[in-house]
Protein backbone atom coordinates (compact mmCIF):
# COMPACT_ATOMS: atom_id res chain seq x y z
CA UNK A 1 0.00 0.00 0.00
CA UNK A 2 1.31 2.97 -0.75
CA UNK A 3 2.26 6.05 1.78
CA UNK A 4 -0.53 8.07 2.08
CA UNK A 5 1.75 11.16 2.33
CA UNK A 6 3.06 10.58 -0.96
CA UNK A 7 -0.09 11.02 -2.56
CA UNK A 8 -1.41 13.35 -5.41
CA UNK A 9 -4.27 15.78 -4.72
CA UNK A 10 -6.51 17.81 -6.74
CA UNK A 11 -7.89 20.39 -5.49
CA UNK A 12 -11.10 22.56 -6.74
CA UNK A 13 -12.17 26.19 -5.67
CA UNK A 14 -15.94 25.74 -6.83
CA UNK A 15 -17.73 28.68 -8.31
CA UNK A 16 -21.11 29.33 -10.51
CA UNK A 17 -18.70 31.04 -13.43
CA UNK A 18 -15.42 29.44 -12.56
CA UNK A 19 -13.75 26.52 -10.75
CA UNK A 20 -10.13 26.98 -9.80
CA UNK A 21 -7.60 23.53 -9.89
CA UNK A 22 -4.67 23.05 -7.85
CA UNK A 23 -2.11 19.95 -7.81
CA UNK A 24 -0.39 19.28 -5.32
CA UNK A 25 1.90 16.23 -3.41
CA UNK A 26 1.07 15.43 0.31
CA UNK A 27 4.53 14.87 1.10
CA UNK A 28 5.82 18.51 0.06
CA UNK A 29 2.36 20.11 1.23
CA UNK A 30 2.91 22.93 -1.09
CA UNK A 31 0.30 23.11 -4.46
CA UNK A 32 0.19 25.24 -7.60
CA UNK A 33 -2.43 26.45 -9.50
CA UNK A 34 -3.39 24.31 -12.25
CA UNK A 35 -6.07 26.33 -14.62
CA UNK A 36 -9.17 27.52 -14.06
CA UNK A 37 -12.61 26.28 -15.34
CA UNK A 38 -15.74 27.47 -17.22
CA UNK A 39 -19.06 26.33 -15.79
CA UNK A 40 -22.36 27.49 -16.27
CA UNK A 41 -24.20 27.89 -13.17
CA UNK A 42 -22.12 25.75 -11.46
CA UNK A 43 -22.09 23.03 -13.77
CA UNK A 44 -18.35 22.36 -15.45
CA UNK A 45 -17.68 20.59 -18.72
CA UNK A 46 -17.00 16.75 -17.48
CA UNK A 47 -14.54 16.02 -20.16
CA UNK A 48 -12.16 19.12 -18.90
CA UNK A 49 -11.97 17.45 -15.64
CA UNK A 50 -11.97 14.03 -17.04
CA UNK A 51 -8.52 15.26 -18.95
CA UNK A 52 -7.50 16.80 -16.03
CA UNK A 53 -7.47 13.37 -14.15
CA UNK A 54 -6.00 11.93 -17.03
CA UNK A 55 -2.99 14.17 -17.00
CA UNK A 56 -2.53 14.82 -13.25
CA UNK A 57 -3.34 10.99 -11.87
CA UNK A 58 -4.33 12.11 -8.63
CA UNK A 59 -5.14 10.20 -5.88
CA UNK A 60 -6.93 12.63 -3.70
CA UNK A 61 -9.97 15.62 -4.71
CA UNK A 62 -10.32 18.02 -2.22
CA UNK A 63 -13.06 20.38 -3.02
CA UNK A 64 -13.07 24.16 -1.04
CA UNK A 65 -16.83 24.41 1.31
CA UNK A 66 -17.39 28.22 1.29
CA UNK A 67 -18.98 28.69 5.08
CA UNK A 68 -20.27 32.04 6.38
CA UNK A 69 -18.10 33.19 8.58
CA UNK A 70 -19.77 32.06 11.69
CA UNK A 71 -18.96 28.31 10.10
CA UNK A 72 -22.65 27.89 9.54
CA UNK A 73 -23.61 26.60 5.93
CA UNK A 74 -25.04 28.52 2.90
CA UNK A 75 -26.47 27.34 -0.59
CA UNK A 76 -23.35 27.46 -2.03
CA UNK A 77 -21.86 25.03 0.65
CA UNK A 78 -25.11 22.96 -0.76
CA UNK A 79 -23.36 23.73 -4.36
CA UNK A 80 -19.94 22.83 -3.87
CA UNK A 81 -20.93 19.70 -1.65
CA UNK A 82 -22.93 18.04 -4.40
CA UNK A 83 -20.09 19.13 -6.92
CA UNK A 84 -17.80 17.00 -4.77
CA UNK A 85 -20.22 13.85 -4.65
CA UNK A 86 -20.69 14.16 -8.49
CA UNK A 87 -16.75 14.15 -8.67
CA UNK A 88 -16.46 10.93 -6.46
CA UNK A 89 -19.65 9.21 -8.07
CA UNK A 90 -17.82 10.04 -11.58
CA UNK A 91 -14.22 9.27 -10.71
CA UNK A 92 -14.36 6.62 -7.59
CA UNK A 93 -11.57 8.94 -6.20
CA UNK A 94 -11.61 9.68 -2.08
CA UNK A 95 -13.33 13.63 -2.11
CA UNK A 96 -12.38 15.69 1.09
CA UNK A 97 -14.28 18.84 1.65
CA UNK A 98 -12.14 21.84 3.83
CA UNK A 99 -13.31 24.83 5.02
CA UNK A 100 -12.51 27.40 2.63
CA UNK A 101 -13.72 31.20 4.40
CA UNK A 102 -10.91 33.36 3.70
CA UNK A 103 -9.14 31.78 0.33
CA UNK A 104 -10.78 33.84 -2.01
CA UNK A 105 -10.12 36.82 -0.03
CA UNK A 106 -6.44 35.84 0.22
CA UNK A 107 -6.17 35.17 -3.07
CA UNK A 108 -7.33 38.37 -4.49
CA UNK A 109 -4.82 40.08 -2.31
CA UNK A 110 -2.00 38.31 -3.34
CA UNK A 111 -3.28 39.50 -7.53
CA UNK A 112 -3.42 43.09 -6.25
CA UNK A 113 -0.11 42.83 -4.21
CA UNK A 114 1.55 41.41 -7.32
CA UNK A 115 -0.42 42.65 -10.41
CA UNK A 116 -1.89 45.73 -8.94
CA UNK A 117 -5.09 45.14 -10.74
CA UNK A 118 -8.73 44.83 -9.07
CA UNK A 119 -10.25 43.26 -12.81
CA UNK A 120 -11.23 39.75 -11.12
CA UNK A 121 -13.52 38.83 -13.57
CA UNK A 122 -11.34 38.77 -16.41
CA UNK A 123 -8.10 38.13 -14.33
CA UNK A 124 -9.82 35.35 -12.19
CA UNK A 125 -8.61 34.19 -8.76
CA UNK A 126 -9.93 30.64 -8.58
CA UNK A 127 -7.00 28.74 -9.10
CA UNK A 128 -5.21 30.86 -6.73
CA UNK A 129 -7.99 30.15 -4.13
CA UNK A 130 -7.62 26.45 -5.24
CA UNK A 131 -3.84 26.33 -4.07
CA UNK A 132 -4.95 28.00 -0.96
CA UNK A 133 -7.51 25.47 -0.24
CA UNK A 134 -5.35 22.61 -0.82
CA UNK A 135 -2.53 24.00 1.45
CA UNK A 136 -5.22 24.10 4.22
CA UNK A 137 -6.18 20.92 3.96
CA UNK A 138 -2.27 19.68 3.48
CA UNK A 139 -2.06 21.40 7.04
CA UNK A 140 -4.61 20.11 8.62
CA UNK A 141 -3.08 16.39 7.61
CA UNK A 142 0.12 17.34 9.44
CA UNK A 143 -1.88 18.77 12.25
CA UNK A 144 -3.76 15.37 13.18
CA UNK A 145 -0.40 13.12 11.64
CA UNK A 146 0.90 11.16 15.22
CA UNK A 147 4.62 12.21 16.57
Amino acid sequence: MPDPRSEQVLAFDFGTRRIGVAFGQQLLGTARPVTMLPARDGIPDWNLITRLLDEWRPQRLVVGLPLNMDGSENDMCARARKFGKRLHGRYHLPVEMVDERLTSFEAKGEVMAEQGSRDFGRHGVDDLAAVLILETWFNQQTDRAPD
